[in-house]
């Protein structure tokens, strides 16, 4: 099991600083863990959350709608709906009655590419904590924010 302290070689001066920096140290090794893993797939987490969210939503959405349901507020969003569209993942619908409104799409092809992305991908994440504990700890995150 990690231990903080002995992995950066490091002590706090509380427990409240020992905690911030944990949760610091740890959205790392999870955005570490998840880049390596989509790696295979050709795209970037936040790539995936724009795919998923653009699924979900079963219509097409602005770009700001995407950007404010995204996990983790990018502020190149529009550079990665970019690298999106040359894949053929996304596509953009110009609006027929406004010039300035886009709204984005996903296509087949995007499609296919969330459906062969396994759906449980983050369960050794969190394959330490039983269900007790991960609501415990959702609810302490949702008291910290």
């Amino acid at each position: 099991m990690g231990d903080l302290a002995k992995d950066i070689n490091s002590k706090f001066e509380n427990n409240r600083v020992k905690a911030l920096l944990n949760i610091i140290y740890t959205a790392n090794w999870i955005s570490s863990c998840q880049n390596e893993f989509f790696k295979d797939y050709g795209i970037s987490p936040q790539q995936y959350n724009i795919l998923r969210i653009l699924k979900g939503a079963g219509e097409p959405l602005s770009v700001q709608t995407i950007k404010d349901r995204m996990l983790e507020r990018s502020p190149n969003a529009t550079r990665l709906m970019d690298k999106l569209c040359t894949k053929d993942y996304i596509k953009r619908i110009p609006s027929k009655h406004d010039r300035r409104v886009v709204k984005i799409e996903i296509t087949k092809y995007g499609l296919d590419l969330l459906a062969s992305i396994p759906k449980n991908f983050n369960k050794d994440l969190i394959i330490n904590l039983n269900e007790t504990e991960a609501e415990q700890l959702s609810n302490l995150l949702d008291k910290m924010r």
